[in-house]
């Protein structure tokens, strides 16, 4: 197909992974949209579990061109168009027909491991020593939005929570080094990150870390008994957080994971909420399913909450050590097409008029990164959204219903589970049927 032939929208084939922690059969929202968008030979099976869904161009996991079955990425190097000049200038991998980002679905059963995700700089180096564990020189940094209740651990908490915790937990306390918990209660009290308090915080985490298997074992087999038992007055009076520790010890018994939720924040999203996650930051989906965007990467540093290869050294060396509440993370919506008013992550929008023409029934979500925004539309029976033209590609998801995307002279009928391209420069409008439910990753200069 020669560019003068190229369509500007069309739908594309995606890709499911089948991890451990994934929702069995039709439990899962992975495979209700695999299933229904066609994968070729995709068959639920509901005694497997079905975890993610890929849309974009990763070499690990690609999309194809339904229509055709080509791989997407050769469809977009044959025709650069669709991915537009200004965004091939700005991201070089661009011109192999690379989108900046990877878009997914994400349905979680049990968590995922304790991790983070390299900044740039670290993926190179990550991906020259070991490019059979990291396998791009990428960064990840990642946005999650909740499509049913959600669950998490995300950055670690205020100093302060995380000195009550020690204090009230003797079965964790009592195996870190006196000087080094002595060093982190002089400083726990400071309200914002200072060299002083990454340092100390750092020295602390390293130490927790770095003990051995049968400390963890028998600490873990301590305070899951007291957890369990129905005497008054126990030390950590948190039945949330009792149940977290008592549910991962089920899920990973005895794993140093467990004990990582005491330095992180455990937190719940709601339905259209969102958390952003940099470089570095240390964090675990726990339960629930959501829409996940993140630079175009599947790099992941692990140490906890998992059968996979552990890196605990590249992990504690590169956190940022920042800490505070965890809605810190969360990415605040906005009405698609106006400029942000009021502290949210990432600050200002990344263009748009002052409300002015700004659509109403679409929400960005739009975090402090160059890669990737997110925009939520939601209409009802036969209601109708146009959305102006952005610099880059994009790819949707039908997450609900169904109807139409237009075009110029073009028009595609859509339904859940579709998963359309949407090339650079392309203004389209949505014609719901009964009703339409869709997420859109886009990029823009």
């Amino acid at each position: 197909m020669t560019i003068a032939e190229s369509q500007p929208v069309f739908k594309i084939v995606p890709t499911t992974q089948q991890y451990d922690w994934g929702k069995h059969g039709r439990n899962s929202k992975v495979a209700q949209f695999a299933e229904a968008s066609g994968v070729p030979g995709f068959v639920i099976d509901e005694s497997k579990p079905y975890a993610e869904l890929w849309m974009g161009t990763h070499p690990s996991s690609p999309s194809r061109v339904k229509r055709t079955g080509e791989i997407l990425s050769a469809h977009l190097a044959r025709n650069p168009n669709l991915i537009g000049a200004s965004i091939r200038t700005k991201f070089p991998e661009a011109d192999t027909g690379n989108v900046p980002f990877l878009f997914k679905v994400l349905s979680i059963a049990k968590a995922l491991s304790i991790q983070s995700h390299p900044d740039k700089t670290t993926a190179e180096r990550l991906h020259a020593e070991s490019p059979l564990i990291y396998k791009d020189a990428n960064h990840k940094p990642e946005m999650a939005l909740a499509l049913t209740e959600f669950e998490a651990l995300c950055g670690f908490k205020p100093l302060s929570q995380i000195d009550s915790a020690l204090r009230s937990t003797p079965e964790l306390s009592t195996l870190l080094p006196p000087s080094i918990l002595d060093s982190f209660y002089a400083i726990s009290h400071s309200p914002s990150p200072t060299p002083q308090t990454k340092t100390a915080l750092q020295n602390l985490f390293a130490a927790l870390m770095a003990l051995d298997g049968t400390d963890v074992h028998n600490a873990i087999e301590a305070l899951t008994t007291r957890y369990n038992s129905s005497t008054p007055n126990k030390p950590h009076a948190d039945s949330d957080f009792e149940s977290l520790i008592l549910r991962l010890h089920t899920q990973f018994p005895y794993d140093i994971g467990i004990l990582c939720a005491f330095f992180l924040n455990h937190i719940h999203l709601s339905p259209g909420q969102a958390i952003f996650l940099g470089a570095n930051e240390p964090h675990a989906y726990l339960a629930g399913e959501c829409i996940e965007c993140m630079a175009n990467s599947d790099n992941v540093i692990r140490v906890g909450l998992t059968p996979k290869l552990r890196d605990v050294g590249n992990l504690v060396e590169g956190l940022t050590y920042e800490f505070g509440e965890g809605g810190r993370h969360e990415v605040r919506p906005e009405v698609f097409g106006a400029r942000a008013r009021g502290s949210r992550v990432g600050g200002e929008g990344k263009g748009g008029q002052d409300g002015e023409g700004a659509s109403t029934k679409s929400t960005l979500y739009d975090p402090p990164i160059a890669e990737f925004s997110v925009v939520k539309v939601e209409l009802g029976k036969g209601e109708e959204e146009a959305q102006t033209a952005v610099d880059g590609p994009s790819v949707a998801i039908v997450t609900d219903g169904g109807g139409v995307i237009g075009w110029g002279e073009g028009n595609l009928e859509v339904g859940m589970g579709d998963v359309v391209f949407i090339g650079a420069g392309t203004p389209v409008k949505y014609v719901a049927g009964e009703g339409l439910e869709l997420y859109r990753a886009l990029v823009e200069a």
